[in-house]
């Protein structure tokens, strides 16, 4: 969808939460809620590594950190995303991917938002059936040039061999995307998300989707959500 496309219905600014498990289809979706309202994805990891490149001072104390081998603390991650959203580009709303993990990181980020007059629109969980993503994960793809996902059953390039987004010939699996592996961190997902899906679920902001639907009808219904909660 082009810019022109773009839906105009939003009256305030979205900060929405995607939750669900590897392979969920996440990143997709992300992107289909960026070209249809305007939105910016903010990725943990992105945002670290632009942030050490930049060489904001947040980013410099990430830089320390990791350099010494440690993890990089809440406090420094909500540096730098305070900082990302401060930038223009985010005025019609941000879809926050990695970040948060815990309860404790959730209660920080909300107390960062409040300082900008903003709150949490919607955290949306995409709901599973544990055996089928084994299979949805095992048969994934990208486009080694632009990331553009892909399916052995469910999305192949309508010309084989050559990415719909890109037209990149080049294409890689991760390796360790096989069923053992997919089932042991679904059950890491799941132990480590339960107390975040509490957490927003008191707060009266959970929304739960299909996840094993079709993608376009997924969309449609984090379309309807995004639409209702900026209204």
């Amino acid at each position: 969808m082009t810019g022109a496309a773009m839906n105009d219905t939003l009256t305030k600014a979205a900060v929405l939460i995607l939750l669900g498990p590897p392979g969920a289809g996440k990143g997709t979706q992300a992107r289909m809620l960026e070209e249809t309202f305007g939105l910016v994805q903010l990725s943990t990891g992105d945002l670290l590594r632009a942030a050490v490149a930049a060489g904001t001072e947040a980013g410099l104390a990430a830089k320390s950190v990791m350099e010494a081998g440690g993890l990089v603390s809440d406090e420094i991650v909500l540096a730098i995303l305070k900082d990302r959203m401060a930038e223009p580009d985010t005025t019609r709303g941000v879809i926050l991917d990695g970040f948060p993990r815990t309860p404790g990181q959730a209660e920080a980020l909300d107390a960062l938002l409040a300082e900008q007059g903003l709150a949490i629109s919607a955290a949306i969980s995409m709901e599973v059936d544990d055996a089928a993503m084994v299979a949805r994960v095992s048969g994934r793809y990208t486009c080694a040039q632009c990331g553009e996902g892909y399916h052995d059953s469910f999305k192949q390039p309508a010309v084989a061999g050559c990415c719909d987004k890109c037209g990149g010939t080049a294409f890689k699996r991760r390796a360790d995307d096989n069923a053992e592996t997919v089932g042991a961190r679904l059950t890491a997902y799941h132990a480590s998300t339960a107390p975040l899906i509490a957490y927003y679920e008191t707060r009266g902001v959970l929304r739960t989707v299909d996840g094993m639907g079709a993608i376009d009808a997924i969309a449609a219904e984090l379309g309807a959500i995004v639409e209702q909660v900026t209204a």
